[in-house]
C-alpha cells in the first residue's frame, strides 16, 4: 500500500481540519506555534494508528480564501476611518474649548479695560500715546513719504489731558 498518496492526505486533511476548527483566524496567525504544535500532536495521533510516524510537522503557507482577506482589509479600513473621525472630533472639540477661554479672555479683558477707564483716566491717555508711537513707528519705517494730518491720527498727543475724562 502506497502511504504516502492514500493514507497521509487524508489524515492531514481531517487533522487539519478538526485542529483550524478550534481557532479563529486571528489566532491562527498570532497563535502559529500552538496550531502547529496541536496539529502536531494530532497528526502524530492519527498517523500511529497506521503505524506511520512522523518526525516533524511544520506549516509552511498559511492562506485564507478572497472573502475573506477583503473582509479584514474593510475591517481596517474602517477602523482608520474611525480613528481619523475620532480625531476629528477630538480637534474640533479642542478648538472649540480654544474658542471659548478665548472668548473669556477678551470678556475679561473688556471688563477690566472698563474698569481701568472708570478708576483712572489717564488710561485713555496712556492709550492714545500708545497708539501714536505705533503709527509714528510704522510711518517711519516705510519707505514712502507720508503727508498726513496729526489731528486724525491720534498724533496730537501734547492736546491731551490725563486728568480730563472723555
Amino acid at each position: 500500500m502506497d502511504w504516502a498518496e492514500r493514507v497521509l492526505p487524508s489524515i492531514i486533511q481531517e487533522t487539519l481540519k478538526s485542529v483550524v476548527a478550534q481557532y479563529n483566524a486571528s489566532q491562527l496567525i498570532t497563535q502559529r506555534e500552538m496550531v502547529s504544535k496541536d496539529i502536531m500532536r494530532t497528526l502524530t495521533r492519527r498517523a500511529a494508528l497506521f503505524n506511520v510516524v512522523l518526525d516533524d510537522v511544520s506549516i509552511t503557507q498559511l492562506s485564507f480564501g478572497r472573502e475573506y482577506t477583503t473582509a479584514v482589509e474593510a475591517k481596517q479600513v474602517a477602523q482608520q476611518d474611525a480613528e481619523r473621525a475620532k480625531y476629528v472630533v477630538e480637534r474640533a472639540e479642542q478648538e472649540k474649548r480654544q474658542y471659548i477661554v478665548r472668548a473669556q479672555g477678551e470678556a475679561q479683558s473688556a471688563i477690566l479695560i472698563g474698569q481701568a477707564i472708570q478708576n483712572n483716566p489717564a488710561y485713555i491717555a496712556l492709550k492714545k500715546v500708545e497708539a501714536a508711537r505705533e503709527i509714528a513707528t510704522t510711518i517711519a519705517n516705510s519707505s514712502n513719504k507720508v503727508y498726513l494730518n496729526a489731528n486724525s491720527l491720534l498724533l496730537n498727543v501734547k492736546d491731551i489731558d490725563p486728568t480730563k475724562k472723555t
